[in-house]
């Protein structure tokens, strides 16, 4: 058992010394951090980065402006300007040609349509351009 006991004591003792060199080195790392800590600053170059940013918004204002063009034109021409046949016929029927359409003919040429089918063939005349 005394065999046993002197182990321990001597690890203890082995432990003991590495910790206190652990703590010696601790200690001299701690004082060379210690030291004062120079003031770090950077700068950016603003100007640059700002012109950069105000190009691309230029651009992109440019952009947007043509897409509302675009559309505002397609609005105003829409890309169909053809009639479906089957409204040509029935329109040919009334005695309703090609070229403008006069509403109150229009209106007297689709009496007999339901209000849903007097709608769609409005629409497609508008698409069209086709009703004065």
């Amino acid at each position: 058992m005394k065999d046993r006991e002197r182990e321990i004591a001597e690890r203890l003792e082995a432990a003991t010394a590495l910790m206190e060199r652990t703590l010696n080195w601790l200690e001299e790392r701690g004082a060379a951090l210690s030291g004062e800590v120079e003031k770090i600053s950077a700068t950016v170059d603003q100007s640059r980065r700002e012109a950069e940013l105000a190009e691309k918004l230029a651009a992109a204002e440019r952009e947007l402006a043509e897409v509302k063009a675009e559309s505002a034109s397609a609005l105003l021409n829409p890309l169909r300007k053809t009639v479906p046949a089957s409204t040509t016929e029935m329109l040919a029927k009334h005695g309703i040609g090609e070229g403008p359409v006069d509403v109150r003919t229009l209106d007297a040429a689709l009496a007999g349509l339901s209000l849903e089918q007097r709608i769609a063939v409005k629409s497609q005349l508008l698409r069209a351009g086709a009703i004065a």
